[in-house]
C-alpha cells in the first residue's frame, strides 16, 4: 500500500488531545490516531449511505394496510424463530 504524506494543521487544544490518546497507549503516533479517525469516518458514511437506501426503499413499497400490532406479533414471531427471544 502506498503512503501518502499530508500536513494538516490544527488547534493547540486538539494536537494537546492527539498526544493524549497516544500517551495512554490508545495509539502509537499522530499518523495512526488520524487514519484511525478515517476510518470511522468512512464507516459511519457507509452505514449513513445504507440507512439512506433502507429509506428509500421503505418510501418506494408504498402504505401498508396492516396495523402496528400486526407488525410487531410479526417482528416478535421472527424474533422468536430466530431464537433471539
Amino acid at each position: 500500500m502506498a503512503i501518502t504524506r499530508k500536513t494538516i494543521a490544527i488547534t493547540d487544544q486538539q494536537d494537546a488531545w492527539v498526544k493524549s490518546r497516544i500517551a495512554s497507549g490508545s495509539f502509537t503516533s499522530d499518523s495512526e490516531y488520524m487514519r484511525h479517525l478515517i476510518r470511522k469516518d468512512q464507516a459511519s458514511e457507509d452505514e449513513f449511505a445504507h440507512l439512506q437506501k433502507l429509506i428509500t426503499e421503505g418510501i418506494a413499497s408504498g402504505h401498508s394496510n396492516r396495523t402496528l400490532e400486526d407488525i410487531r406479533g410479526d417482528v416478535e414471531a421472527r424474533l422468536r424463530a430466530d431464537g433471539k427471544i
